[in-house]
């Protein structure tokens, strides 16, 4: 048996107002919480267990996965009543582990798409006994992320801060945020307090010469974190760019789910993904973006790389381009939402009232 440990419990503040309703890992991406794909991709790999470290409204997270048996997997909720650090997250659901104590546990950060080999990455940390293997990627600028080295053999050798400089920037490797911890590094992780796996948990493994290695697999990787990235990571489920068995339908150009209604003079593409009993009416352009079940696309509306959220309208004629609107947001007819623009639930917004310029066509 191999068990894993999601962390889901970040309230996930870069991607509000979405999140005020809804805990990050449970927003629909291509029609299913990001939660159920992670899921869905660790049941694929071999894991019959899983543990999900929640926090944020952790209640949404049991009443719908329930015990996991619908989803394929023995599944058990833990709850960190105080913010601990990836580490302490890790650490609190200790008691609900099953595994022995050398036995591996995948663990995975709960806003994260992945496409890469998770069983590859379990049977080289068996094969070389190591104590963590982390999933390392390369990035063409790693300059936002912390950096990971590794020597001829694999073997992790720093965690080092973000570069300042070109000369810092002494590999383009990245931890991706999945990892394989023999479980007896799980009980040496401190208690009562906040602890950092990047900046305590690993440096103090590799301080004691225990084997920390990396996994290099440079697959489909994308962080949700942002509204941006979590419309390009339902456009690249609807699309098949990123892997999941839980696609609630073929791939392709446009995904639609449900009683959702498109009118046969609107156009839909680039990835999108129509909510259950979502309409997007005549003349309508929607074009790499997510609309939630219940949401309402006007006549000749355009919503471009836009996230539209459960049960909102967007009036006769209105532009979004790269904006979010939150659950039940009326935007009225001929606006035009900047780029970063963000509705909170429950707005309204009249006719004509929101313009980036008199001549945009």
């Amino acid at each position: 048996m191999t068990e894993a440990i999601l962390l889901v419990g970040g309230q996930g503040t870069r991607l509000r107002p979405l999140t005020i309703d809804t805990p990050k890992p449970m927003l629909p991406v291509a029609g299913r919480p990001c939660t159920e794909h992670q899921i869905a991709r660790l049941r694929e790999a071999g894991v019959t267990r899983v543990v999900l470290g929640t926090s944020y409204r952790a209640e949404v997270f049991a009443e719908y996965f329930g015990d996991g048996s619908a989803f394929g997997v023995e599944l058990v909720c833990v709850t960190e009543e105080v913010p601990l650090g990836t580490g302490g997250a890790i650490r609190n659901v200790l008691g609900a582990l099953a595994s022995g104590p050398d036995d591996p546990v995948l663990i995975l950060n709960g806003d994260v798409l992945s496409g890469h080999d998770m069983a590859g990455q379990v049977a080289h940390h068996r094969a070389h006994d190591a104590d963590v293997t982390l999933h390392l990627i390369n990035v063409d600028d790693p300059r936002p992320f912390g950096l990971v080295p590794t020597d001829a053999d694999g073997r992790v050798t720093a965690f080092l801060e973000k570069p300042q400089t070109p000369e810092e920037i002494v590999t383009h490797q990245i931890n991706a945020g999945c990892y394989v911890f023999r479980r007896r590094v799980i009980d040496a992780i401190p208690t009562g307090r906040p602890v950092s796996v990047e900046r305590e948990t690993f440096p103090g493994l590799l301080a004691a010469g225990a084997p920390v290695l990396g996994w290099v697999e440079d697959a489909y990787w994308l962080d949700l974190g942002t509204p941006l990235a979590f419309a390009r990571g339902s456009r690249d489920l609807v699309t098949g760019a990123a892997p999941s068995p839980a696609l609630p339908g073929p791939t392709g150009p446009a995904l639609l789910l449900g009683t959702a209604t498109v009118h046969a003079d609107a156009t839909v593409d680039g990835g999108s993904c129509i909510g259950d009993g979502a309409e997007v009416a005549v003349g309508a352009l929607v074009r790499g973006s997510v609309i939630m079940d219940g949401a309402h696309i006007g006549p000749g509306a355009q919503v471009i790389d836009s996230i539209i959220g459960r049960g909102s309208r967007i009036g006769a004629g209105t532009r979004c381009e790269g904006s979010v609107i939150a659950d039940r947001a009326v935007i009225g007819a001929h606006n035009e939402l900047a780029p970063g623009s963000r509705v909170f639930p429950d707005a309204r917004i009249g006719d004509t009232v929101i313009r980036l310029s008199s001549d945009r066509s």
